[in-house]
């Protein structure tokens, strides 16, 4: 018992990735997506929700083509030159990306130039860095 409580420590203090929603649900199917709490795995300091094992073990193989571009910061205000926290059910997927925006109006705008928008944001974010 002691064990499993000194192992589950460390997730504690973790942030839930996408407020818990499934990245690969997001990525691939277009859909936010709850994860469950009993399907997780850990990456860049972060606990990462899953609907199932399946989605768990494509993220695993491949983390950086499911995370969200950015960091997580909002597309629209990186191509400002600002970092703004993304919003996961704000999402645009550009060329199998999935770049979260800060609210409504900022997805608005991306989707309406959403090759410009992320190119501008990827050329910022090289720029400011993380």
């Amino acid at each position: 018992m002691a064990m499993a409580l000194m192992l589950a420590l460390p997730a504690l203090g973790q942030t839930a990735a996408l407020n818990g929603m499934d990245a690969v649900s997001l990525r691939d199917s277009g859909r936010v997506v709850g994860g469950r709490a009993n399907i997780v795995t850990h990456w860049r300091g972060a606990v990462w929700h899953f609907t199932n094992e399946a989605n768990r073990q494509a993220f695993e193989s491949n983390p950086r083509a499911y995370a969200p571009a950015l960091g997580g910061f909002c597309a629209v205000a990186m191509a400002e030159g600002r970092k703004l926290k993304g919003d996961p059910a704000q999402f645009v997927i550009v060329d199998q990306r999935v770049f979260l925006t800060h609210d409504a109006a900022a997805r608005a705008r991306m989707q309406a130039d959403p090759q410009g928008i992320a190119a501008r944001a990827i050329a910022s974010w090289k720029r400011i860095g993380r």
